[in-house]
């Protein structure tokens, strides 16, 4: 194949595009990556970058003896696709790479398609590695594996790493796998995040893995220079009968050179928010205001409150309800107060609660210039009396916790195609700008695992991606302009496909009520926006549940909310700091998709102050945000700002009272921030001063 993998932005797509984005790649990384590409996938000797047996024979071995064909094709004026076939005559079995080109960034990225196109089961196909190549560093110095911890609704969620991989070191990683408890949560507990940047000598590569289900990916060092990356779905021993076709996770690769990780960081979120972050209208998803409320018009005071108040929320968003649910649950098993909810599995309006349906609200919602947002989780079948439970039982797959219910099997044709359709019908019916998934529940991964036969394991697993998948993207096609929010217990499933879809307005449930008093709350908040910006530029933490003003601006981001309790616009006070937070969070929105730069170590020690900085490419200014805890003895915090304009002028916005002019030399000599009171916080923007 004769065409680049990696080529340059043409000057007429980069000089819009670096309007928007801060931080783009050098020649010599694209360059960088093209190489890589080319010697991995392109040329005719190529190393392979993914593996797996058939018939207990390696894919290398196989495959240089296979038939081979190329195609490309244009997606778009940005994109170009490389698909490289493999076809095995003795068996039908077909293999298939696409590979995707991004003009103007560094990255490699592929996914590999196996296909039974014969008569007759394949021979087992084992060890299916999306991901599996050898990376090596110069003589000086060691690679080192960055990445978070998943989230498990800590304050320890997304907590920054760095490990030093030294000769003969291993590191697995994976969301939590205990005996026959299997998570199936993509970005779930201490070793699921399901992203990483592996820098070494000069340079690294970022790593992303694809895949809203059980992955694993493992990080071996040899003795020499040399390390070896795999990773690919955990579990693949299968044969696939005729016409069954399973995929491997998506894995992208972006190349950078250098010695400064936070750089690489902001490009791969340039290249997130110019091609990952969903669209509507071919505009990226902006950040948004929300309020909260049970959908009923006559609760609709509840609203008004905001809009007198000069509030303009731009998304109304009702949730599972605790035990206000939305949905019929008169035949529900008993459940704990507060979670009537987990009778889930009937999915149609309460008639009873709202006799006329959304529709009614959700068409005043739109009127006065908001989105209506709705809470499904239809994944889980809580209640086997549920419309579901009695009418399909053989789409229910058990899980662990009988508590909790069963799994609707979205890798069953006829499941997948009830659901698509049902959920289609009311996003119409109901006038639906937002559709909310959440995944509750533990041990998805085991109700997949026990379905499937001994010569068939992985494959339940592998359907249900490519369905959930397939399900999102109907929906979407179907309405073009629907929204989709992604959560999983909070933030367990984010892994990049998913990222594709949908956005999180909800990143941990560590934000909800029932964590308020648990230590480090507010510490935790913090934390958590201090490692997850480094790799999702979008997103939030629902609504800010306590109403000190150092909590709330500790959720300042780009899905920002203030529950607030009936009657609460009559306090002057309450209203006036409601009013102040929806104004500030407004004003430091789109800054907040800028580069992102640690200004503190990260820490959740109450006797610490932390800190960070949001630097926008297309003002020149930017946001920068600081906390100090409960315990910080000093009052004063210095942080030397990066990315400024050392000639040009800025002025610098105190939302606390105060503006002073300096220089971006000054700025990033180093800039005093004050707090007296503690735990307190400081929100301060930057502009260029013409």
């Amino acid at each position: 194949m004769k065409t680049n993998c990696i080529t340059l932005l043409s000057a007429l797509l980069l000089a819009p595009l670096a309007a928007l984005l801060a931080e783009l790649p050098t020649p010599q990384e694209n360059s960088i990556a093209r190489q890589w590409a080319q010697s991995r996938v392109f040329t005719e000797d190529a190393k392979l970058p993914f593996s797996f047996t058939l018939g207990g024979k390696l894919s290398d071995e196989l495959l240089r003896d296979w038939k081979r064909t190329d195609a490309t094709s244009e997606l778009d004026t940005r994109r170009r696709e490389h698909t490289r076939t493999w076809m095995d005559a003795a068996t039908g079995l077909q293999v298939r790479l696409v590979a995707t080109e991004y003009a103007g960034f560094p990255i490699v990225e592929w996914t590999l398609w196996l296909k039974n196109t014969g008569k007759v089961n394949t021979p087992v196909i084992e060890n299916i590695q999306g991901l599996d190549a050898r990376f090596e560093r110069s003589a000086e110095g060691e690679f080192v594996l960055h990445g978070l911890r998943g989230d498990s609704c800590v304050a320890e969620s997304f907590r920054p790493y760095a490990l030093k991989l030294g000769p003969d070191a291993v590191k697995i990683c994976s969301p939590p796998v205990g005996g026959e408890n299997v998570s199936g949560k993509s970005s779930d507990g201490p070793d699921g995040w399901p992203y990483w940047n592996l820098e070494k000598p000069g340079g690294g590569v970022i790593l992303a893995v694809g895949w809203p289900g059980q992955w694993a990916a493992s990080f071996a060092r040899d003795h020499e220079r040399g390390l070896r990356i795999k990773a690919g779905q955990q579990l693949t021993h299968l044969v696939l009968k005729p016409g069954e076709e399973v995929r491997t996770p998506s894995t992208t690769l972006l190349f950078w050179q250098g010695d400064d990780v936070v750089r690489a960081q902001n490009l791969w979120r340039s290249w997130y928010l110019a091609h990952v972050l969903p669209r509507i209208d071919g505009q990226p998803q902006p950040p948004v205001l929300t309020i909260h409320g049970d959908g009923s018009l006559e609760r609709w005071l509840k609203v008004q409150a905001f809009l007198d108040a000069g509030i303009k929320p731009d998304v109304f968003w009702r949730d599972a309800g605790g035990d206000n649910t939305w949905w019929p649950i008169t035949d529900g098993l008993p459940r704990r107060p507060g979670k009537a909810w987990h009778n889930t599995g009937t999915w149609e309006i309460d008639k009873v609660k709202y006799p006329e349906g959304f529709r009614p609200f959700s068409d005043k919602v739109r009127a006065n210039g908001m989105q209506f947002m709705l809470w499904f989780e239809p994944e889980r079948v809580g209640n086997p009396n549920s419309w579901l439970g009695k009418n399909h039982p053989e789409w229910l797959m058990p899980l662990p916790s009988k508590d909790i219910g069963s799994v609707l099997n979205l890798g069953d044709p006829a499941a997948l195609k009830w659901l698509i359709a049902h959920i289609d019908g009311m996003v119409k019916s109901q006038g639906l700008d937002w559709y909310r998934e959440d995944m509750n529940g533990a041990n998805y991964g085991t109700a997949w695992r026990n379905h499937d036969a001994p010569d068939r394991q992985g494959f339940t697993e592998n359907l249900y991606v490519q369905g959930h998948l397939a399900m999102w993207d109907e929906l979407r096609r179907r309405n073009p302009h629907l929204r989709i929010d992604s959560c999983a217990s909070g933030g367990r499933r984010n892994d990049l496909e998913t990222m594709r879809r949908a956005v999180p307005l909800l990143r941990s449930d560590w934000t909800v009520p029932s964590n308020n008093d648990k230590p480090l709350h507010r510490e935790g908040i913090q934390a958590q926006t201090y490692g997850l910006s480094s790799w999702l530029p979008w997103n939030g933490a629902g609504v800010a549940f306590r109403h000190d003003s150092s909590s709330v601006l500790s959720v300042y981001l780009p899905c920002f909310g203030m529950n607030q309790v009936e009657g609460w616009s009559k306090s002057e006070e309450r209203r006036t700091a409601v009013q102040r937070g929806y104004r500030e969070a407004r004003r430091v929105a789109s800054l907040l998709l800028g580069d992102y730069n640690p200004l503190t170590p990260y820490s959740l020690d109450t006797t610490s102050w932390i800190a960070w900085q949001f630097h926008t490419a297309e003002s020149g200014g930017g946001v920068i945000q600081a906390f100090r805890r409960s315990e910080a003895a000093n009052e004063t915090l210095t942080v030397k700002l990066r990315g400024l304009d050392a000639n040009a002028t800025y002025e610098v916005d105190n939302f606390d009272g105060g503006k002073e002019t300096r220089t971006g030399a000054e700025l990033m000599r180093g800039l005093d921030i004050t707090l007296r009171e503690k735990p307190a916080a400081a929100v301060l923007v930057l502009k260029v001063v013409k």
